[in-house]
């Protein structure tokens, strides 16, 4: 009795206090992921989605054989409670994970449909544990986190990308679901009977979700990830991977804007650089495209299209560049991208015409 008592007591405090401690425990899981998280291809970074994965599937057998009454007959409310809970937290551990590493790998402008398919998820893990209870909600969150998974280290295994790759990986999901239900089917016979149709449902939109996303080129290219990039006005090579370059200065709040302003003197060039990750082993080409705003036909019009190849292993990123010159006054943009389209990164800028050269800084990327 004294120990049910302590833990009703426990349980009444933390549904009272539930809010704060989930808001503080979601701010510092993501801000702990973003600075622990560095590369897709380490090994202690994937055991970690693994072990989560794992967690969280034991954890869906035991609630439903605690909800058919099979587990801890004595006070079964008591280790529902736990079970939900431990579900829920490494449940966020695992979406944490998948929007510090797809965040790094593409570009909100582009990718912002994926990116708010992941918010949403994220904030039915947090507002909608009471769904916990129901199969369907379960498997829906299980099989997204499988799928986003598979997304990354089946490349990452074979060291390319490609939509064959991403077709593989699709598949290798919805198999490791298969087995995962027909383990869970034992457990919870008659919900599987009574929501069988809508499970299928589920699972259908996500791999249709998903292959839309990709096909459309909205899923970022994943493990791919742009480390640094920049816009120079010259451009020298002095040994490879280290150059000096000259630049204008865009204040103080530079980041913060959406877009450059270049000056540029008639024929003058302008280079694009960009130092993109890929992991070891993992060698392929990928694109600037320099394309203007053509206000004529409200619509970007590609200018240039330069393949620049990439070798992988890097921490820093492989570091390659481009140039085009006689650029015309008005809005510019390099899209980073990979052979098949999806944007690793852009560099937005305007380019206003000018009779002198600008003044210029100078340093030295290395």
């Amino acid at each position: 009795m004294e120990s049910t008592s302590h833990f009703a007591r426990m349980r009444d405090w933390y549904g009272k206090f539930e809010r704060p401690i989930s808001s503080i425990s979601l701010i510092g899981g993501f801000v702990f992921d973003a600075i622990t998280l560095t590369r897709v291809d380490q090994f202690w970074e994937n055991f970690w989605v693994g072990a989560h994965l794992l967690i969280v599937a034991v954890c869906i057998v035991l609630i439903n054989l605690t909800e058919n009454g099979e587990l801890d007959k004595t006070n079964p409310a008591k280790l529902h409670f736990w079970l939900v809970n431990v579900l829920q937290f490494f449940f966020g551990g695992l979406l944490s994970t998948y929007l510090v590493f797809y965040f790094r790998s593409g570009t909100l402008a582009v990718s912002w449909p994926f990116f708010l398919m992941l918010a949403a998820a994220f904030i039915a893990n947090e507002r909608l544990k009471r769904h916990y209870s129901r199969l369907t909600f379960q498997i829906t969150i299980l099989f997204l986190s499988i799928y986003l998974f598979s997304a990354y280290i089946v490349p990452v295994a074979l060291h390319t990308i490609g939509p064959w790759v991403f077709i593989l990986s699709g598949v290798i999901s919805v198999a490791v679901l298969g087995l995962f239900l027909l383990i869970l089917r034992f457990s919870a016979k008659e919900r599987f009977a009574q929501g069988g149709k809508q499970l299928a449902l589920s699972v259908a939109g996500i791999v249709i979700a998903m292959n839309a996303f990709y096909f459309l080129n909205v899923i970022p290219p994943i493990p791919l990830s742009l480390k640094d990039a920049g816009l120079y006005e010259t451009f020298t090579v002095n040994s490879p991977g280290n150059y000096s370059v000259q630049y204008e200065d865009q204040g103080m709040f530079a980041f913060l804007k959406p877009s450059e302003t270049i000056q540029l003197t008639p024929g003058a060039p302008l280079y694009a650089y960009s130092a993109i990750f890929s992991p070891t082993s993992f060698n392929l080409t990928i694109v600037h495209e320099w394309q203007y705003y053509d206000e004529t036909v409200d619509e970007w019009t590609t200018r240039g299209t330069i393949a620049l190849s990439v070798v992988g292993g890097g921490d820093r990123g492989y570091r390659t560049f481009s140039t085009e010159d006689g650029l015309t006054a008005g809005k510019w943009r390099v899209n980073i991208e990979t052979a098949q389209g999806q944007v690793i990164g852009r560099l937005n800028f305007t380019v206003v015409n000018a009779t002198v050269p600008p003044s210029l800084q100078s340093t030295t990327i290395d």
